[in-house]
């Protein structure tokens, strides 16, 4: 698979153009496009460029409805409960987001809920806003059922995205990860390689570990990361989008077969208001410091999470952006539709 360096300018402007043609209010897509965008920039390339072609059919099938936006259902202080509407994912969170940063600037702590809203695409995109304004961030999604629950042989519990992310002046952390093993837009990249996966990925038909992407894919038997433990807290993750948003838990979502009408949380902390700022920058340097110096098997240095999203970030910039030539064709031929 033969990947093209696209200026990113290039690239955001192509997705907006592509939006513009679903419906989708100029504002709206652009910002729209840069969230899709910047995943690839930032080279989570399983969650945005990689995703388009799926938000565009969900839009098709009246999953995604482009024109709604967040309706507040209920306000209590530093916590608000916003019903999506179904409306754009990444646009949805975005705006919860912002909220949570708002009202955490206002009482120090904060959390939004958002219920009936769709797939938000990269989460780490919402981490690293939190960080950007000086917050702390944490947030989290429930899915469509892609996981057992542990012992089980059918998908019972999501992957359910958990993304926290901690200001630091020489660098933020931000940890975006899911529950299974591997992502399943990771899956899907290796399986177009035709490659198997590194580390099991999840069971077969027959209970099996596999590393093939094509079977998980399939049967929507990831692995929980922890095995029972990952499993558990997933479940728990779930049950708490669902609680706190009012809205679907996993199974609720699972039940037309797509992953739409789905529940987040997002939480913020700001370390002005809370007083937080005399120790922690410190202490967060002398964890990561300490961390580093790990004494490894391999020789290779340890790395914290987000690490090295920024210098990725910058050579892309510098450089261009990798799409795969074949997506590449495909965008231009939609856009030319």
């Amino acid at each position: 698979m033969v990947d093209l360096l696209i200026p990113f300018g290039q690239v955001s402007t192509t997705l907006k153009e592509i939006l513009l043609k679903y419906g989708l209010a100029k504002e709206r897509a652009q910002q729209c496009a840069l969230l899709f965008a910047k995943a690839d920039l930032d080279g989570v390339r399983s969650h945005g460029v990689n995703r388009f072609f799926l938000f565009l059919d969900f839009i098709r099938k009246g999953l995604v409805n482009p024109d709604k936006e967040p309706v507040i259902l209920s306000q209590l202080g530093m916590f608000e409960r916003w019903d999506g509407q179904q409306g754009v994912g990444n646009l949805n969170a975005e705006f919860a987001m912002s909220r949570a940063i708002r009202l955490s600037k206002e009482f120090g702590i904060s959390c939004v809920t958002l219920q009936n809203t769709n797939h938000w695409m990269r989460g780490g995109n919402f981490g690293w806003q939190a960080v950007e304004a000086g917050c702390i961030g944490i947030c989290f999604t429930n899915t469509i059922p892609n996981m057992p629950a542990w012992g089980g042989s059918e998908p019972k519990i999501g992957n359910n995205p958990l993304v926290i992310a901690i200001p630091r002046e020489k660098g933020p952390v931000v940890l975006d990860m899911a529950f299974s093993q591997y992502a399943y837009g990771k899956l899907s990249i290796a399986k177009a390689k035709g490659e198997q996966m590194d580390y099991e990925a999840g069971f077969d038909d027959r209970g099996n570990l596999t590393k093939d992407p094509q079977t998980v894919l399939n049967n929507h038997l990831g692995l929980p990361i922890g095995l029972w433990k990952g499993s558990g807290l997933s479940m728990i993750l779930d049950l708490l989008a669902a609680l706190l948003s009012g809205g679907n838990a996993s199974f609720e979502v699972g039940k037309s077969g797509n992953e739409s009408a789905v529940s987040q949380v997002f939480l913020c902390f700001d370390p002005v208001k809370l007083e937080l700022l005399e120790w922690m920058e410190t202490k967060s340097y002398a964890l990561i410091e300490d961390l580093k110096n790990s004494a490894t098997f391999d020789g290779k240095s340890i790395r914290y999470p987000g690490q090295n999203t920024l210098e990725t970030r910058n050579k892309n910039l510098n450089n261009g952006v990798p799409i795969a030539e074949q997506l590449w064709e495909q965008l231009q031929n939609e856009l030319k539709s």
